[in-house]
């Protein structure tokens, strides 16, 4: 094991240095520093500005000097000694000069922006030709304060360092200007500049910085390729292996054609993951993306490709293939076969004309040193040096543009478009049910599936979105069947918890794409008595019975209409009958009764005058008598 990590690093250390196996050379950035008083050390001065941060490209920034009585090296936060450099309403901008030595510049300049300054000076602590200030190899301690720096810093030499604390300390007020308008130059109305970048994701806080910037920077890039006002082009860094080492395994596995084209293992181990030439074939092939995008005028797709592919295509979830890119380059309308063409095949033992391209164009030209930093930006030839942010960038390209022909987005700012008009910005939609995946957001659009109503589309958001929860089949019928035909409407769609796709009575099919009305009368032997006749309507039929005859549905049978009109009079007369028979014997009864009892009470009268009855005392006398 401690073998193969000594391997790795020769190996490492050799792939960076092939960078300067040709006669190129790193070019250290500069913007102009200018002392305004006192008079005894006035005069213009280089400075290099540090490779964070945020730099004032096109414009300039005028300040007094301070040096600091305690924490001159600016290693720890100067709230700890009480000491605070905001500046006063009405005065100028405070910079603060600082000493090299003992913590990263970004620490230096993270601690001087917290106690309130504008911008910081460092001053070397060896005479030596100026170098960049770049950040460190991120942890998660330094990320945090490194992507919040946005004042500009600079580097300047240790005489002109010793010269301004001389001032400073002989009481003088020292005032500088620091000048960016001439760092990016500006030969013609439209500006170049081209980003050195990489497919890995899985490289740490650098990699993550990186792809939030193309992801931030892709709405701003998209309006000024489209208006013509700039030329982008992206390349990726290769390696090539030392000769002695290409049949090893470790050249074989970050390297293809051969050992011509490397790149380091992603997660720094050769026993898991992914492999250094896995790196090579994608960046390989965001290249032919952008050739054959810019052959068909629309170059701007390499931005939607790049930021498509890391969402849907992370190293982290096993995704990084062949496969998923290919889905992402369908869903842009490339042509794959063109794609393929371009890059070739990465097993042959010769060059790669793409990738060669890249190798020569690493090796600095001109004004432009070799890119050696990753990632790098370069605008009209120039390197870029600040933090990769949309603002800052956008600064910087802009000032590239001759004062008064920058386009309207470097004067105003607002660099939002919707790119969800144009082909629903690759997104999934539901032109049916008007759905769409597409939003519109500042960072450019983003791929989500909708809420809708209450309910939950979940998918990639690109290709696929499915309804997902209770009230599917109120939603686009849960993505079944669906018609309506001759004033009736009929869905395939079944929610009882899960939604199914199941074609209703009278139809048969997958209920998804179709059903297909059946005919009953034919397949089903609807209306088979005799006087039946059979009609199929579209999801269901139609009985009718010959002659003068009414079809009974339940017992497929038909009768006569004018048979039961007879039988239903002659019901209702004896009902009648019924009914009158029962009320005249019950009057009769009724009379019956009550004539009984009156005969029996007058016989026992009359019987009672001759022969009085035992019970009897008195029994009262009907007759009437006389009296005269």
């Amino acid at each position: 094991m401690e073998l193969r990590r000594l391997l790795h690093v020769v190996l490492s250390f050799w792939l960076l240095l092939c960078i300067g196996c040709s006669d190129g050379r790193f070019v250290v950035e500069k913007n102009s520093l200018t002392v305004t008083s006192p008079e005894k050390i006035k005069g213009t001065y280089d400075s290099a500005i540090g490779n964070f941060g945020i730099p004032q490209y096109g414009g300039s920034m005028a300040g007094t000097v301070v040096y600091p009585k305690d924490n001159q090296k600016g290693c720890k936060a100067f709230d700890e000694f009480s000491i605070s450099f905001p500046s006063k309403p009405g005065s100028l901008p405070t910079f603060v000069l600082v000493d090299r030595g003992d913590c990263f510049f970004a620490l230096k300049v993270w601690n001087v922006q917290k106690a309130g300054a504008s911008a910081v000076l460092v001053a070397d602590d060896i005479e030596e030709a100026l170098i960049t200030m770049d950040t460190p190899e991120e942890d998660s301690s330094s990320s945090k304060y490194i992507e919040n720096i946005t004042i500009p810093s600079a580097l300047i030499q240790k005489s002109f360092g010793e010269a301004l604390k001389k001032a400073i300390s002989g009481a003088d007020m020292v005032n500088v200007n620091l000048d960016w308008r001439e760092s990016v130059p500006h030969p013609d109305d439209r500006v170049e500049y081209e980003l050195w970048t990489n497919s890995n994701d899985e490289c740490g806080v650098k990699c993550d910085m990186l792809m939030e910037f193309v992801k931030d920077f892709k709405g701003a890039a998209q309006i000024l390729e489209k208006g013509g006002y700039t030329q982008f082009t992206p390349h990726y860094i290769t390696w090539y292996c030392p000769q002695a080492f290409t049949i090893s395994k470790q050249c074989k596995s970050q390297c293809i054609n051969h050992g011509r084209y490397c790149a380091p293992d992603p997660e720094q181990d050769f026993s898991s993951g992914y492999e250094g030439k896995d790196v090579v074939i994608e960046n390989l092939r965001q290249l032919c993306v952008f050739k054959v995008a810019n052959e068909s005028n629309k170059s701007w797709l390499w931005w939607d490709y790049v930021t498509d592919f890391q969402i849907r295509c992370p190293m982290k979830e096993k995704k990084y293939n062949k496969e998923c890119a290919d889905a992402v380059i369908k869903s842009l309308g490339l042509d794959s076969k063109k794609i393929e063409k371009c890059m070739g095949d990465p097993n042959v033992d010769a060059d790669n004309p793409v990738l060669k391209e890249e190798q020569d164009a690493q090796v600095g030209k001109g004004s432009r040193g070799d890119v050696t930093i990753l990632p790098t930006l370069v605008v009209n030839n120039r390197q870029y040096r600040g933090k990769l942010a949309k603002g800052a960038v956008l600064k910087a390209i802009c000032s590239g543009f001759e004062e008064t022909t920058e386009p309207a987005v470097c004067l105003s700012g607002d660099v939002e478009t919707n790119e969800c008009l144009d082909n629903n910005g690759g997104c999934w939609q539901d032109k049916a049910a008007n759905l769409t995946a597409c939003k519109d957001t500042f960072r450019g659009r983003v791929c989500e599936c909708p809420l809708v109503d209450g309910l939950q589309f979940k998918g990639d958001g690109y290709s696929h979105c499915e309804a997902s929860g209770p009230g599917r089949c109120n939603i686009n019928n849960g993505g079944c069947w669906h018609k309506s035909q001759d004033g009736h409407t009929y869905s395939a769609c079944v929610d009882t918890g899960d939604v199914k796709c199941q074609c209703p009575p009278g139809f048969r099919g997958d209920g998804i794409n179709n059903c297909e009305d059946i005919d009953e009368c034919k397949e089903k032997k609807a209306c088979q008595c005799p006087e039946c006749s059979c009609k199929d309507t579209w999801g269901s039929y139609e009985c009718t019975c010959s002659g003068d005859l009414l079809y009974i549905r339940d017992h497929d049978t038909c009768i006569s209409k004018s048979g039961t009109e007879v039988k239903s009079a002659w019901a209702a007369v004896w009902v009648i009958l019924i009914g009158l028979a029962m009320a005249s014997g019950g009057a009769y009864l009724v009379y019956k009764y009550r004539l009984r009892s009156y005969m029996d009470s007058e016989i026992r009268a009359i019987m009672a005058q001759y022969m009085p009855l035992d019970s009897q005392s008195e029994v009262p006398n009907h007759v009437s008598e006389d009296r005269a």
